[in-house]
């Protein structure tokens, strides 16, 4: 092992960088005992150190180099040589080897126990570097997607690949891919089983000039999934998932929608597979659809679990309680509009109604409502399908989403007709939707009686509550995020600092933040009066509507979020 050298304690390495004053050293030194903690946590929880600058501070104090792991990837041959368990286990990245030395980066330089038990786990001399804990577990999670993930969870998962007839019903348990050796089979398994492990909803390989990247989207935001694969694999991965979505595998030059199931631990998941040619060859995308799953923690949901709050919550609750008239909910594509319709429904379910829904597709199953899928191949498109669904006696309806002119007129009139209807469509925020309708050629007249609210929604991401940590903001944080640093400056910011429940991430889980337009009667007047949406816009406002970029900022001062997420899901002008 490379022997620390200690050259002055950490109180006065900390004078020395000027993190505390030196008269400040005995005070500091006596709240940590009493608080039976060390200085170095005691200081990161009061925000007086970053995990960075820590890190920093001990390599020169132990006398070792410094490395922030920024774009690091554990090389292949350390990944498949040690367990990734010692590595979690030890909190360390392995770097290189070389002969019988292995460099390897720590956070904590000063356990001469562990590292010397690490040594005799490994059977390597140990050259360290000195890196933060978060970077080192955001290493982890970023290197983990290799074939020890398949063999760690194998028992427990064995997927079968699923086929379907026309009916759609299953038919054939094809085969156990797991016991197949072939080396593609076990890298799609290995991908796949790591999506589901780290609940990915998207799966992206992309190729370029020199590598395929696999990319997972977890909580919205892409991330480089594992390391880079060599181009010459490429074919052979695209054959395999061809082949398992029934594709054409002979035809590469134009797009391919496919489908498969997995049944995996006792339940199916199915997979939308998206194949687009490239210049660099076929890019796919592969949609994960964990219903069973996902369906498990529908039942029941309440508005409140997806971050619901105050004035919106409320007036929302009274919207989807009136007995007829329409409550549209807008937001870009994956903003959660299906699900918060699903915790609406969950709401207002009893068994004196019947509740009927039509969506493409079914993402969830619940108790007791009747959910039909839309299937244009065979003639059910949304609007044949409403049509049938008024014949069948409901008292609310929901239409997944409102995509055409006729769809748009039957929904309209069934709201008019005694009906409560619960829609979505695609719009920027609460005002557009009007415009949008309009556009679609509905009159204004009837779209307005039968519109009972708008409620525009954004997902963001939730500072992981097992490593939130306070943080400093500065002036020009604040000037990018369009707000006064004198009014903030002493308002206490968090954000997550990496850990093995975040997968180093510093996010975990999102929340919904809303804006809700009541379509009261002065509303209804400004509307079919053609005022402009900025008009529409401000009278809200002064109604006392909250912007979405209000409820965003209101989770950054509540330590839910952070500005940067917050700046790339809402506009800095939102606020008028």
């Amino acid at each position: 092992m490379t022997t620390p050298v200690k050259r002055m304690p950490l109180e006065e390495m900390l004078v020395k960088k000027g993190f505390i004053l030196e008269h400040e050293k005995d005070a500091l030194r006596e709240t940590a005992k009493t608080e039976n903690q060390s200085v170095a946590s005691l200081l990161l929880a009061r925000g007086t150190l970053t995990e960075d600058s820590l890190g920093q501070i001990l390599a020169d104090q132990y006398g070792l180099p410094w490395n922030n792991l920024e774009e690091f990837r554990i090389p292949t041959s350390l990944m498949e040589s040690i367990p990734v368990e010692l590595m979690h286990r030890y909190e360390f990245i392995p770097m290189t080897q070389e002969g019988a030395t292995l460099t390897i980066a720590i956070a904590e330089p000063q356990d001469l126990r562990m590292i010397d038990e690490l040594e005799h786990q490994l059977g390597y001399e140990l050259h360290l570097v000195v890196s933060s804990k978060p970077a080192i577990l955001g290493v982890l999670s970023n290197s983990e997607g290799n074939s020890q993930v398949l063999t760690r969870i194998k028992a427990e998962l064995d997927p079968v690949l699923i086929k379907e007839d026309e009916t759609g019903e299953d038919v054939l348990s094809v085969e156990r891919i797991t016991q197949d050796q072939s080396p593609v089979v076990k890298l799609v398994n290995t991908i796949i089983l790591t999506a589901l492990q780290k609940q990915a909803s998207d799966i992206h390989i992309e190729p370029t000039d020199r590598t395929v990247d696999v990319k997972f989207r977890i909580d919205g935001v892409l991330y480089l999934a594992m390391d880079p694969f060599d181009t010459g694999i490429h074919p052979s991965l695209i054959s395999r998932l061809k082949i398992m979505s029934e594709l054409d595998i002979a035809e590469r030059r134009t797009p391919q929608d496919g489908r498969f199931k997995l049944l995996l631990n006792n339940r199916t998941i199915d997979f939308r597979v998206s194949i687009l040619p490239s210049v660099y060859g076929e890019s796919v995308v592969i949609r994960v659809l964990d219903k069973q799953h996902v369906s498990a923690g529908v039942q029941g949901l309440r508005l409140e679990a997806l971050g619901y709050t105050g004035e919106d919550l409320r007036h929302f609750r009274r919207a989807i309680t009136r007995p007829y008239g329409m409550v549209l909910v807008t937001g870009p594509t994956g903003s959660g509009k299906t699900t918060t319709l699903y915790a609406a429904l969950n709401e207002v379910h009893s068994d004196d109604d019947k509740i009927i829904t039509i969506e493409d597709p079914v993402e969830y199953q619940l108790k007791g409502i009747v959910q039909i899928p839309v299937n244009e191949k065979k003639g059910l498109t949304f609007a044949r399908g409403l049509r049938s669904i008024l014949r069948h006696d409901p008292d609310k309806i929901m239409v997944g989403e409102i995509r055409d002119l006729e769809t748009a007129q039957i929904a309209i009139q069934s709201a008019l007709t005694g009906h409560l209807v619960f829609t979505t469509v695609h719009a920027n925020n609460a005002f557009d939707v009007i415009s949008r309708f309009v556009n679609m050629g509905i009159e204004s007249y009837n779209f307005v009686a039968s519109l009972s609210c708008i409620l525009a929604q954004r997902l963001v991401r939730s500072v992981c509550p097992y490593c939130s940590a306070p943080v400093e903001i500065t002036p020009e944080q604040c000037r990018e995020s369009g707000i006064d640093y004198e009014t903030v400056k002493h308002q206490t910011f968090f954000e997550g600092k990496g850990c093995n429940e975040c997968h180093g991430l510093g996010f975990k889980g999102r929340k919904a933040i809303t804006e809700f337009l009541d379509m009261t009667d002065s509303m209804k007047e400004m509307v079919l009066s053609g005022k402009s949406s900025s008009e529409i816009r401000v009278a809200a406002m002064a109604q006392g509507m909250t912007s979405l970029r209000q409820a965003a900022l209101e989770k950054v001062f509540r330590g839910e979020s952070t500005l940067k997420e917050i700046n790339r899901v809402t506009q800095v002008d939102d606020i008028s």
